[in-house]
């Protein structure tokens, strides 16, 4: 039999005679339960000590501590600069499901129940469970995917319920994407320093409870209702979401809490037991390796113990599909600072039969010593993959920049094929291409459109002069610093856009998209945009708003991808062998004839036919050819001859948003022309 669990059920269990809290503190000399008046008088209307077993966690039972009643925590214990208890202040419980503002402008917590005995009923609709190698996922802003769209009842829009709404199904289903990444939705506050400056932390990352959704996402009806009917308004976009095959991981940051630096407000953690939940330094001084004033100690057990029931919490009771884990470095930090993917959180996560069975997504880096972790995750995790996005933005818009300057690009396309197939020299064999999650545009930095149309950010709007964002964009402007009338600038821009979108979505790989890059949106240069909650940030559903040129691109190559298994590897072929699950490749160049190693090494060979065929466990056997040319001169191609290739249908051309001779049908040398800057991709026919 496995020992007990001394840490088990930490947090609220409510039941028909009171509820019974539990807390962990190692270091505290006294817990005081209170639970405050209904309504509008916030004054605390019972007080029950709590008790400390020899695990350090602390206990009380209280029959004032029902559903839907509204708790706090005084925690005393010693003086001394690692410690930071104060008994006159009323604390979160790290694990409150539910939260509601006091009168003084601070929170309470809220005693929930279970869902189910809260009445919530998911009429037998599943997760779906969609393959890694089907996945695509469509990162997006809770309130502002639905803000602006008229076709919602404007009560819901911009809230979990506006997500759920069927124009926002009917939308998602119908542009290709399986799975919604949203952004923090754990309940958040802004950072006190965006409060004195009269702006909002739009993102989220800054979490105030690691249990609760996030409030204000819900509509006012559920807000004035509670704690529970926001929590049922999330499980409703789930449940919504899960019945149109859809699936909804969250983006969740674990590696630090809302009370910043050491001077910084105390909410919860730092009261608790702030020298047991924090990293610090030899001379009791924080360590931030997030960038954000503090750094959860995850070599100690609490804050693992933290993070996995959380996750439990939102995978099990909630049916999140998956996680998005912000900074991720910080959680294979062992308790002498350093990384490692043995990490015993790392490790946990994948044993969890409830975590281990979502999809795990790291990103791969912090801002510590050794924080850039990129392939350095344990078989199981996915990682966001910047050497993807920084190579890919490079070939097309850097390299471009560079050959208009200077008369070469500078690069040939051998580590562009690299990162088209799987990114192989960053992944174990063991992990595979699925181990990347590609992207060319993530929440922060530029948008798809604004990678095309701006050298440089433009972040004043941020009230921070311009010094907050990236200036490592791999952004090329095409000639013009921003909005312009110039047709050809214009035309150039968009088929660059198509470029980038076409390489994103026919790579091996985990494909995701940002939302709105599908139709063009722009933040005008603003590539720091966590501060605004504005139309700036809003996604556009006007058709004078959106470009519907390329919306039809991206809808048709996300068609293309799904119906071609060729081009979703779940593993790395190897040369000469037969691997199943993995894509046969083959490389050629302009004239047909397999890549040398002068091919794959000049600076000058900008155009690659790269042949990829699926191994019989897919659920079809399938080829298709991929014409890059990467040049801004035209050049004809040779179409490779092949064993059992008879014939090439042309699926989609990058030259234009209607290209010509899409559907015509070419034979193994025949030569065709190809557009400049502009990729061509076929179908191949023929026997195995």
């Amino acid at each position: 039999m496995p020992a007990p669990d001394p840490m088990h059920d930490l947090g609220v269990r409510t039941g028909p005679d009171g509820g019974t809290v539990r807390v962990w503190s190692e270091h505290a000399s006294s817990i005081e339960l209170e639970v405050f008046a209904d309504g509008d008088l916030d004054w605390a209307t019972s007080r029950t000590p709590l008790v400390r077993d020899e695990h350090g966690v602390w206990e009380a039972a209280s029959a004032a501590l029902v559903p839907g009643a509204r708790y706090g925590l005084r925690v005393d214990g010693p003086a001394g600069l690692e410690h930071a208890f104060d008994p006159a202040h009323t604390l979160l419980d790290p694990y409150a499901r539910g939260l509601a503002p006091a009168a003084d402008g601070s929170w309470r917590c809220v005693a929930l129940e279970s869902l189910a005995e809260g009445g919530f009923d998911w009429s037998g609709t599943a997760k779906p469970h969609v393959p890694l190698d089907h996945t695509v996922v469509y990162e997006a802003h809770v309130r502002g995917f639905s803000r602006l769209n008229e076709r919602i009842p404007e009560p819901i829009r911009g809230t979990y319920a506006g997500l759920a709404h069927d124009a926002s199904l009917e939308y998602l289903t119908g542009l290709g994407v399986t799975t919604v990444e949203l952004l923090p939705v754990h309940a958040f506050v802004s950072e006190e320093r965006l409060v004195r400056q009269g702006r909002p932390n739009y993102w989220g990352y800054n979490t105030l409870a690691f249990f609760a959704a996030h409030a204000p996402y819900a509509t006012a009806a559920a807000q004035a209702e509670g704690a529970r009917a926001v929590r049922r308004e999330f499980a409703g976009m789930v449940q919504r979401l899960h019945g149109a095959g859809l699936e909804v991981v969250l983006d969740v940051v674990y590696n630090h809490t809302a009370e910043e630096g050491r001077q910084g407000p105390t909410y919860s953690f730092r009261g608790i037991d702030n020298v047991a939940y924090y990293r610090h330094d030899a001379h009791g001084r924080y360590v931030n390796t997030t960038g954000c004033g503090n750094t959860l100690d995850f070599g100690g057990e609490p804050a693992r113990r933290l993070v996995l029931d959380s996750m439990r919490y939102f995978a099990d009771e909630l049916q999140v599909d998956g996680f998005r884990l912000d900074l991720a470095a910080t959680l294979g930090r062992d308790d002498h600072g350093g990384y490692t993917p043995e990490h015993p959180l790392l490790q946990e996560m994948l044993d969890d039969p409830v975590i281990g069975d979502t999809k795990l997504i790291a990103e791969p880096w912090d801002v510590g010593p050794g924080g850039w972790q990129t392939g350095n995750f344990p078989a199981g995790f996915s990682e966001w993959n910047d050497r993807y996005r920084d190579r890919m933005r490079d070939f097309w818009l850097g390299d471009l920049r560079r050959e208009r300057e200077t008369g070469t690009a500078g690069s040939g396309i051998g580590r562009f094929a690299t990162r088209l197939a799987g990114s192989s020299n960053t992944f174990s064999t063991e992990r595979g291409p699925l181990a990347s999650v590609n992207f060319v545009t993530a929440h922060d930095g530029f948008t798809l459109a604004d990678l095309t149309a701006y050298d440089v950010k433009h972040n004043l709007g941020n009230g921070e002069a311009n010094r907050d964002g990236t200036d490592n964009n791999n952004s090329y402007n095409h000639g013009i610093e921003g909005d312009t009338d110039d047709a050809s600038i214009l035309s150039a821009r968009r088929r660059s856009i198509r470029n980038l979108l076409g390489t994103l979505l026919l790579s091996a790989g985990v494909p995701m998209l940002t939302a709105g890059d599908e139709y063009g949106r722009s933040q005008r240069g603003n590539n720091n945009a966590y501060c605004h909650d504005s139309e700036l940030t809003w996604l556009a559903w006007g058709d004078a708003e959106r470009d519907a040129g390329l919306l039809a691109t991206t809808r048709r190559l996300l068609r293309l991808r799904a119906e071609n298994p060729a081009i979703r590897p779940v593993r790395f072929g190897r040369f000469g062998e037969t691997t199943p699950s993995a894509s046969q490749m083959d490389w050629f160049n302009a004239e047909g004839a397999t890549m040398t190693i002068d091919d794959w090494h000049s600076p000058e060979q900008r155009t690659l036919q790269y042949l990829a065929a699926s191994t019989p466990e897919f659920e079809a056997f399938n080829r298709i050819l991929l014409v890059v040319h990467a040049h801004e001169t035209p050049t004809d191609a040779v179409l490779p001859a092949h064993e059992g290739v008879t014939a090439y249908t042309r699926l989609w051309d990058s030259a234009g948003d209607e290209a010509v001779d899409v559907g015509a049908d070419h034979v193994p040398g025949e030569r065709i022309a190809v557009a400049p800057l502009s990729m061509v991709l076929f179908r191949a026919h023929g026997e195995r």
